[in-house]
């Protein structure tokens, strides 16, 4: 497990500035949740972080090691993934099919060799395991086109979780999933927590708080408040801000 740190991190877009000056420390093992309105700045934020968006300032360490000048792929590399974003899945291909192929990827082979991913022993030993952990490998045969929203939201984890990640940035994975589909989801989490240090963007409330080590709010681009999610759920600056308008529209 790493740990991942932010420092006076901002971005702006003309004389727009959504990312102003945040500073964040996400301890290892722990599921760090960043909640906010819309507009907020937050999936801004984990671009930043993943290395898909480049910042005006700032600094962005992964344990002891400065990645803020890295590529995404080098991220990857080190033990960074993110998900939900800018997963990219085969719909013509089985759920063990998509995630032997992120195997593939981890391990730097050609993808010249699609053709014969079914059939690699080793690929699909590490596949099956990944689907197992996002709770997926029953379905392993299924093609991923015919998988439901939800399946395909663990679908989208399990390859996150194929790469061997320290840290898993998960923007909105609960994203139009509900009912069962999304507490079998938050089970899921709730499993490989500790696990893994997770850096959680996410609307649904309850969700945030079952699952929440810490909770840190953002608002305009700048945190107002981190901390447990009981303090923060009692914290009258956040609930001016955002918790009292989410908890009476519920």
């Amino acid at each position: 497990m790493t740990s991942l740190t932010v420092r006076n991190l901002t971005k702006s877009f003309g004389a727009l500035k959504v990312t102003d000056d945040v500073s964040l420390a996400v301890e290892p093992g722990e599921i760090h949740a960043i909640i906010g309105p819309n507009g907020a700045g937050k999936t801004t934020l984990i671009s930043q972080l993943s290395g898909q968006l480049g910042s005006d300032g700032g600094s962005v360490s992964l344990g002891d090691r400065d990645i803020t000048r890295l590529s995404m792929p080098d991220r990857v590399k080190l033990g960074l993934a993110r998900s939900f974003q800018i997963t990219s899945v085969l719909p013509g291909f089985t759920t063990l099919e998509n995630v032997a192929l992120a195997v593939q990827a981890r391990e730097g082979s050609s993808f010249r060799f699609f053709g014969t991913v079914a059939r690699e022993e080793a690929l699909n030993r590490a596949a099956l395991k990944a689907l197992a952990e996002a709770g997926l490998d029953h379905r392993a045969d299924v093609l991923a086109k015919s998988l439901s929203h939800g399946e395909h939201r663990r679908l989208e984890l399990a390859i996150a979780l194929a790469t061997e990640p320290s840290v898993l940035l998960l923007d909105e994975p609960l994203a139009g999933v509900g009912g069962e589909d999304a507490e079998t989801f938050v089970a899921n989490l709730q499993r490989l927590k500790g696990r893994f240090t997770m850096v959680l963007i996410e609307h649904d409330m309850d969700a945030v708080f079952q699952l929440a080590d810490r909770v840190s709010v953002l608002v305009y681009g700048r945190i107002i408040a981190t901390g447990t999610p009981q303090a923060i759920r009692s914290d009258p600056q956040v609930r001016a801000a955002y918790l009292g308008e989410e908890e009476e529209a519920a």
